[in-house]
């Protein structure tokens, strides 16, 4: 994908999706803001293509996702959509098979991927940004899961992943009592990495992903399977995959010039080869 400038975009599902790059961040940005960038059928396929797009780009080192305007990440699903879609147990079915692509894209997504929320991050909002590797919150971001006060439920991947990220206890929490939680406390729970200032939030956001696009790439995706190898049921871990990914950094260019910078006293200049 070519690079592009602040101003330009991609357009998927009918403009409910773009994507942007610039330098070696690829931007993805869910654009419904007069829903609060609820999340519809039609934008989770045009996430998984995007992710196509940038796993397909060697020169996209991290990827960021954020909402249009200031008022959301992603308010949860579309729920317009719900009475068509999601009317009872055998709608929902189908309506998981639809989004299916566009979720398990971004769980096995290679590269880092960095949530960038601002205002609400709701139900399958809160999901996206929970699928994600890293969550940055400006203090104005609101979160929170309102299964129980819509009489919905959701499913093992999602609440394993809560569970995961902020325990059992506060899991329950969020699940039983449907309640919103600020940034600050968020961050308490472990919810989120960072929270920061509004007005810093945009500098923060793109310090943290040069940082980040800036380390070896090689380097990132022997960590980011480590990881998941660390979360994943013993069965079910994928040791030989993360014993490859570790062998290729250390027969890698990027080694080699990580350690000619550390000689030389100068940054190192990665390719991902």
């Amino acid at each position: 994908m070519a690079d592009s400038t602040a101003g330009e975009a991609r357009r998927y599902a009918g403009g409910k999706m773009l994507a942007r790059v610039s330098g070696a961040v690829g931007t993805v940005v869910f654009n419904q803001p007069e829903k609060h960038n609820a999340i519809s059928l039609e934008m989770w396929d045009g996430l998984a293509e995007i992710l196509d797009a940038f796993a397909a780009d060697p020169a996209i080192h991290v990827v960021v996702l954020r909402g249009a305007g200031e008022r959301a990440f992603v308010s949860g699903a579309d729920i317009s959509q719900f009475e068509a879609e999601r009317n009872d147990a055998e709608a929902q079915i189908h309506y998981e098979r639809r989004t299916r692509a566009g979720r398990a894209r971004l769980a096995s997504f290679e590269k880092p991927v960095i949530a960038a929320i601002r205002g609400f991050c709701l139900g399958g909002g809160l999901g996206i940004a929970l699928a994600v590797d890293l969550r940055l919150a400006a203090a104005d971001a609101v979160f929170g899961i309102p299964a129980a006060r819509l009489g919905l439920a959701y499913g093992f991947d999602m609440t394993r992943q809560l569970v995961a990220t902020v325990g059992p206890a506060a899991a329950r929490m969020l699940l039983y009592s449907g309640e919103r939680i600020d940034a600050a406390e968020a961050m308490r729970i472990g919810l989120v990495n960072r929270s920061v200032a509004v007005a810093e939030f945009d500098a923060a956001l793109a310090a943290l992903a040069g940082r980040i696009a800036a380390n070896a790439p090689l380097s990132i995706a022997a960590a980011k399977r480590a990881i998941a190898a660390a979360l994943a049921d013993p069965e079910t871990r994928d040791i030989p995959g993360l014993d490859a990914a570790i062998k290729a950094c250390f027969d890698s260019a990027d080694y080699r010039e990580g350690r000619a910078a550390f000689r030389e006293k100068r940054p190192p200049r990665f390719t991902g080869s």
